[in-house]
C-alpha cells in the first residue's frame, strides 16, 4: 500500500526504540547509584513517586495550569510568528533589517529578560505565557521569513502575469511552497514554547510544573524533581513524536 512504511522497516525502528530506552534507563541507573540518589532518584523510585502524584488531585491542578499557559502562548507564537515571518519575506527591506534584530534576540538567555517582563505582565498567567511567546515566536518567525526569501522568483512572476490577487497568491503560492520550512518552525516553536512557560513558572507563579519543580530543588526534594523531570520529557516526547508522524510535507 503507497504511503505506508515496510514491516522490518518498522519493527526495525521498534528495535531501535526499545534499545534507546533501555540504554537511556541503564544510564539513569548509574547516574542514580553514582551519586547516592542524592543529584537523581533511581527509575523505580522516581516512577513510583510519580504515580504517588498522579493519585492527588492537586497535582493535576498543577498539569492544568502548565498545559492551559503552554496552549495559550503556543499558539500566539504560532500566529504572531507566521504573520510577522509572512510580513517580513514579503517586504524584504523590513525583513533585511529586522532579521539581524530577531536573531539576535534569540541568542539572548530569555531568563536576564526576567524583571522586564515581570514589570510589563506582572505575575501569573500573564507572565508564563510571556515567557512561552518570547521563545517561541522568534524561530517560527525567522524560518517563515527564510522560506518565502528562498521562494523561486519564477513563481512569484507567474501569479503577476496572471494577475492574481494577495490572498490568492498566499493561499496557492507563498502557503503551499514554504509549508515545509512553516512546519518546522512550529515544531520547534513548540518545544521552546514549553521551555519558556516552565521558566515563567519557575520564576513568577505558585502553580504549574515549572513551580513544582523549584519547590522540589528548594527543598532538596529529588524525588518530587526526577520524577516532575520525567513527566516533562515524556510529554515533551510524545507531543513531538505525534508531530514528527503527522505534520509531514
Amino acid at each position: 500500500m503507497a504511503g505506508t512504511t515496510p514491516l522490518p522497516a518498522r519493527r526495525r525502528r521498534r528495535f531501535d526504540g526499545v534499545a534507546l530506552l533501555l540504554v537511556c534507563l541503564v544510564l539513569w541507573q548509574a547516574v542514580a547509584s553514582w551519586t547516592n540518589g542524592i543529584a537523581v532518584s533511581p527509575p523505580l523510585v522516581a516512577l513510583a513517586y510519580l504515580a504517588d502524584l498522579m493519585g492527588q488531585g492537586s497535582f493535576w491542578g498543577h498539569v492544568g495550569a502548565t498545559f492551559a499557559a503552554f496552549l495559550m502562548a503556543f499558539v500566539l507564537s504560532a500566529v504572531l510568528g507566521l504573520l510577522l515571518g509572512l510580513v517580513l519575506g514579503v517586504w524584504r527591506f523590513a525583513g533585511e533589517v529586522w532579521e539581524p534584530i530577531l536573531a539576535g534576540f534569540y541568542t539572548i538567555p530569555k531568563v536576564t529578560l526576567y524583571p522586564v517582563v515581570l514589570l510589563i505582565a506582572g505575575l501569573g498567567m500573564s507572565a508564563k505565557v510571556a515567557f512561552g511567546v518570547m521563545h517561541g515566536m522568534v524561530p517560527i518567525t525567522l524560518l517563515t521569513l527564510a522560506s518565502i526569501r528562498n521562494l523561486s522568483p519564477t513563481l512569484l512572476r507567474t501569479a503577476r502575469v496572471l494577475r492574481l490577487p494577495p490572498s490568492r497568491i498566499i493561499a496557492w503560492i507563498l502557503v503551499p511552497s514554504c509549508l515545509p520550512d512553516i512546519t518546522a518552525g512550529l515544531r520547534i516553536g513548540f518545544s521552546l514554547s514549553l521551555l519558556g512557560v516552565l521558566i515563567g513558572e519557575m520564576f513568577s507563579s505558585q502553580r504549574g510544573l515549572g513551580f513544582l519543580l523549584v519547590s522540589g530543588m528548594a527543598q532538596h526534594n529529588v524525588p518530587l524533581t526526577t520524577a516532575i523531570v520525567l513527566l516533562i520529557v515524556v510529554l515533551a516526547i510524545a507531543a513531538n513524536t505525534l508531530m514528527l508522524r503527522y505534520l509531514k510535507f
